[in-house]
């Protein structure tokens, strides 16, 4: 008996230390796509739960888009350099500022890296302005000025900008020139150079996609709590926006695998934004349709327990009302034989008295 004590007790410990610890995170992926009844339960463990699981989601999206990038950094470094080297004028760096011994802006289009537009003379913005929307319209590519360089790519949302002093003077470097660049490169110092780049990819890809996807979430929640309203269901507001994050999960893997696609094979979808928060939505409302009939079944359960607690109490009744009545029955019954038994002793005696008269008492 001690021993089974004991046992019940782990048990019980095993219990609330699950409960404590919640739900596991490729738990949580797998219910949110295959288990959409399990959106409430989920919910339930609070905002904190809800955004930390899906920024897990988003550093994985960044560092695949952070890898892609550095990749075609990598490659570009690599061709560049030669073109560097044996096509493209002189250029000097120093303390911040970038010289490149052209009077005009040079202009080179690449399939792989798209347009690359370098103008180290112009501080104009709207020149800087026009320049990016060659490369917008290009879809890819980079604008090279004297202080900074903005790159633009299909993976990611609006441009990046690198302040030449700011990731210059990380890696220790103040001053350099065209000859040195080269150098740089053939020797492998340029290590240095790519962990730099893929950090900065990574901080500002998470960034923008958790904030994407955040704003995502707020919307679709707000969907999600008008169709409550509509179907006549109370709850807050808070608990239909966690339901919402986990309903991006499978807009958030497709997109993993949209970015990765794209980069392989060059694959574009011209409205997969649509199709990012359509499939959410359609997940959201498919969870409050999967609660509403719950509580409708629940309701019903609870209507026939009150239907069967009314027969059982009209029975009850029924069964008072009859033993009362046959209580009063019984009663008249023996009331009616306590009068007649009453009636018969009164005659009984009457006779008796009539019997005891002294003879000859008419005399």
């Amino acid at each position: 008996m001690a021993s089974e004590d004991k046992n019940n007790q782990v048990e019980e410990k095993k219990e609330e230390y699950k409960k404590i610890k919640g739900i596991g995170f490729f738990k949580k992926v797998k219910y949110s796509i295959f288990n959409i009844e399990k959106y409430p339960e989920m919910a339930a463990e609070g905002v904190g739960k809800a955004v930390a699981y899906i920024a897990k989601l988003v550093v994985v999206l960044a560092i695949v888009l952070s890898i892609w990038t550095l990749y075609q950094t990598y490659q570009m470094i690599n061709e560049g350099t030669n073109y560097l080297e044996n096509e493209f004028p002189d250029f000097s760096y120093s303390d911040g500022t970038l010289t490149v011994d052209s009077e005009e802006a040079i202009v080179i289009e690449n399939e792989q890296f798209g347009k690359i537009i370098v103008d180290t003379n112009t501080d104009s913005e709207e020149t800087i302005n026009q320049y990016l929307n060659q490369i917008n319209e290009y879809g890819i590519g980079a604008v090279v000025l004297k202080d900074r360089a903005i790159l633009k790519n299909i993976t990611m949302i609006g441009e990046v900008s690198y302040n030449y002093q700011e990731s210059f003077n990380s890696m220790n470097l103040t001053e350099f020139n065209k000859q040195d660049v080269v150098n740089y490169v053939q020797n492998g110092q340029i290590n240095t150079l790519y962990f730099s780049v893929f950090v900065s990819l990574f901080i500002y890809s998470f960034t923008m996609y958790f904030i994407n996807t955040l704003w995502y979430a707020i919307i679709i929640g707000i969907i999600g709590y008008f169709t409550m309203w509509i179907l006549k269901m109370k709850m807050r507001y808070v608990a239909v926006f966690n339901m919402a994050v986990y309903a991006l999960t499978l807009s958030t893997i497709l997109n993993i695998i949209y970015l990765i696609v794209n980069m392989l094979f060059s694959f574009t979808i011209e409205y997969f934004s649509i199709m990012y928060v359509t499939v959410a939505t359609i997940y959201l409302l498919a969870a409050i349709f999967i609660l509403k009939t719950e509580l409708m079944k629940k309701q019903a359960e609870v209507m026939k327990i009150v239907e069967a607690q009314q027969i059982v109490k009209k029975e009850l009744e029924d069964q008072e009302k009859d033993k009362k009545e046959q209580k009063e029955k019984e009663e008249r019954q023996k009331k009616d034989k306590e009068e007649s038994k009453d009636k018969k002793e009164e005659k009984e005696n009457e006779g008796n008295v009539n019997h005891d008269e002294p003879e000859g008492s008419n005399a």
